[in-house]
């Protein structure tokens, strides 16, 4: 029994691409491609009118703010919509509240879904099982990465060896190695600051210093470009005193097990030590 009607085709027809990171969209091309295919698979289901709604690429389907699926919902419950194609229930949501709002709309309004494997319709008693059935494995399946990915990181905190930032001055390498940031002006400038501390001995008083004669220091800014440097005036220098390496409690506090807190004059002069001559004097 064929569920594409005469009032559906008369609508148009979304195309809704996502893939979940930035990563993905700039290294997994092909995911993109097939999801972009889909436009074909439309016209040949019989639709002229095609859609392309592809602003969540590079985010979660996990319950994150996504301006593309609320831009996709809205137009479902204006009634312009035929039918959703996807390549996939997880492209469309990986959490439950979100992917049955969208068979509520789309029951109510009787827009059709489709994927790769056949079209479906959220107002028949068996579409509509099928489909709460794979959107509960696509949730499940996310459950299970995340599982997965939190016991390996575990594991890897157990035997010392996780870092999840590398701290300024500093650069990862291969290996999940770290050495000195080969910028000049990044080691000159974090070499000035433990010489002022170790004229002050006092973190404060270091960052008063820097402020009166306006020195900027790097810092450290996490984006959708990933790690970029930037120069700052209001730098924490608490910051680079206490924490000059990734080789931190931080594996520690992963594991569950927090750390004892060491003084910030002995914690500084760690870091002195750490700068000047490296971790086990690799440097």
């Amino acid at each position: 029994m064929s569920r594409i009607e005469a009032d559906h085709l008369a609508r148009e027809a979304i195309v809704y691409v996502r893939q979940s990171t930035i990563d993905q969209v700039m290294n997994n091309v092909e995911s993109r491609r097939r999801q972009y295919g889909l436009v074909e698979r439309a016209r040949q289901l019989g639709w002229a009118n095609v859609r392309v709604i592809d602003d969540d690429l590079g985010r979660s389907g996990s319950g994150v703010t996504r301006p593309g699926f609320e831009k996709l919902l809205a137009a479902i419950c204006e009634g312009r919509v035929g039918v959703v194609v996807s390549i996939e229930a997880s492209r469309l949501a990986r959490n439950g509240s979100d992917w049955h709002t969208l068979l509520e709309f789309c029951g109510l309004v009787g827009t059709l879904i489709a994927d790769e494997d056949g079209v479906y319709d959220p107002r028949l008693p068996n579409d509509r099982l099928l489909l709460g059935m794979k959107g509960t494995m696509s949730e499940m399946e996310l459950t299970i990465l995340r599982q997965r990915a939190h016991e390996a990181l575990k594991q890897k905190a157990r035997r010392g060896e996780l870092f999840t930032s590398v701290a300024i001055g500093y650069t990862r390498s291969k290996g999940d190695r770290t050495e000195k940031d080969p910028d000049l002006r990044v080691r000159e400038a974090l070499a000035l600051v433990f010489r002022k501390f170790a004229d002050m001995q006092s973190a404060r008083q270091v960052h008063l210093w820097f402020r009166q004669e306006r020195i900027p220091l790097p810092a450290i800014d996490h984006g959708p470009e990933g790690r970029r440097l930037q120069w700052k005036r209001r730098s924490t220098i608490q910051s680079f005193t206490s924490s000059p390496t990734p080789f931190t409690p931080a594996p520690t506090r992963t594991a569950g097990r927090p750390a004892k807190r060491q003084s910030r004059t002995a914690e500084s002069a760690l870091g002195a030590a750490y700068w000047s001559n490296g971790p086990n004097g690799t440097f």
